[in-house]
């Protein structure tokens, strides 16, 4: 197995101590948002293994050639067999399917929405067809993949996800006695749930801007002397002054998680994070369409016709408890399994191999997987079939595929 060096990602809403304090380290008094493992060619994690002499990275070696720091993208494209296994390279194709992340949001999110597999490969064949450039800031569809994940809890964890009945978006609105806010509350009451939760989004994001920054202003000055369940909403408007996605988020489910419970986000559900620790792990994609709480692009068909308009709750996950203490998070996609082991001082090792590739990381105490000590937030990327046992006392999170 092999030691991760991974890339924290500083966006602007990072927290600036969440990821120092869990690693240790000393903060930088910058904002560091994301923690990348895997092997995503935007940020891959960085392995250190015998470079051979006359071949490809990761390939076969005597052992004599120096050991060389090399992005694991570049080892799985040499021999991706080997890497993920034969299962997944036939089911996934030969790319490590997932991409697991610590995320650390000390500010909301943007409002966003994620396709599903065809609407994603219509859509980046759509925008290659006319040539729409990669970095493009109204580029939507970055690859031809979807993009489903799963957040799971390190600390107290805030956000948004999924619509709310209507009928409770409009009870809300009118909680706060704001007068402009009464023409969505009208389309809610107006019309079945999904032409009703359809049309309200169409109007609060077509909505005329100097409008909206009115409406946006008196939310938050209401939500502010309401508190209780707005008060979310006064914090929201702080961030993003002027936003529709802040009456947007109105037609929303609150959440709030506690340490070990998670969230699935599937394809068309609208959601944001807010603010907390939290361990994510995706299907390996980029694709976002933004509803709002955005100062970047947001294409208002392309997200109404992607969005599914179903209200439900939220549906807070708690692991399911398997043999020899592994805790899975359930979900309806074979691209990531994520699941959790609390080691406990004097306990047997616990043997982990796998047909398929494995990143290990360490969220809490001291561990050793196979001759690699794991302290928190540090991790390990095994290869398919590598013999892999972890021992100690601590927290460790598996993420692998179901092939």
């Amino acid at each position: 197995m092999d030691r991760l060096s991974n890339t924290v990602r500083p966006y602007a809403w990072g927290s600036t101590t969440a990821i120092p304090a869990l690693l240790g380290i000393a903060p930088t008094g910058e904002p560091q948002a994301e923690m990348w493992m895997g092997a995503h060619p935007g940020a891959p994690s960085r392995i250190t293994r015998p470079r051979p002499a006359d071949g490809p990275a990761g390939g076969p070696t005597d052992g004599s050639a120096p050991a060389a720091e090399q992005p694991l993208n570049a080892v799985v494209d040499a021999d991706p067999v080997r890497e993920l296994g034969a299962a997944a390279v036939a089911k996934f194709g030969p790319r490590l399917p997932f991409l697991l992340k610590i995320l650390a949001a000390g500010a909301p999110l943007s409002l966003q929405v994620h396709p599903d597999l065809a609407q994603a490969r219509q859509g980046y064949a759509d925008e290659e067809r006319r040539a729409v450039p990669l970095d493009a800031p109204h580029r939507l569809y970055k690859d031809a993949n979807h993009k489903p994940e799963l957040i799971c809890a390190l600390t107290p964890f805030e956000g948004l996800c999924g619509f709310r009945r209507p009928v409770e978006a409009a009870e809300a609105m009118e909680e706060l006695g704001v007068d402009s806010l009464k023409p969505y509350a009208d389309l809610l009451r107006a019309h079945p749930e999904d032409a009703a939760l359809r049309e309200a989004l169409g109007a609060i994001l077509g909505a005329d801007p100097a409008r909206t920054a009115e409406t946006v202003a008196a939310v938050a000055e209401a939500a502010e002397r309401t508190g209780g369940a707005h008060a979310h909403l006064a914090g929201l408007a702080h961030h993003f002054p002027g936003d529709a996605g802040v009456v947007a988020a109105m037609l929303l489910n609150h959440v709030r998680l506690q340490p070990g419970e998670a969230l699935y986000l599937g394809a068309g559900v609208p959601h944001a994070y807010i603010e907390g620790l939290g361990v994510e792990i995706m299907a390996n994609s980029d694709n976002v369409l933004r509803c709002g709480l955005t100062p970047k692009h947001v294409d208002v068909p392309e997200l109404l016709r992607i969005v599914r308009f179903e209200a439900a709750e939220p549906g807070i996950m708690r692991p399911e408890a398997s043999p020899l203490g592994e805790e899975v998070y359930e979900t309806p996609i074979d691209e990531f399994r994520l699941s959790r082991f609390a080691l406990p001082p004097g306990g047997t090792p616990v043997d982990l191999t796998s047909a398929g590739p494995q990143i290990l990381l360490c969220t809490g105490g001291a561990l050793k997987a196979g001759e690699l000590a794991l302290g928190p937030g540090e991790s390990v990327f095994v290869p398919a079939d590598e013999k892999t046992e972890v021992s100690g006392t601590g927290t460790l999170f598996r993420a692998t595929v179901v092939a």
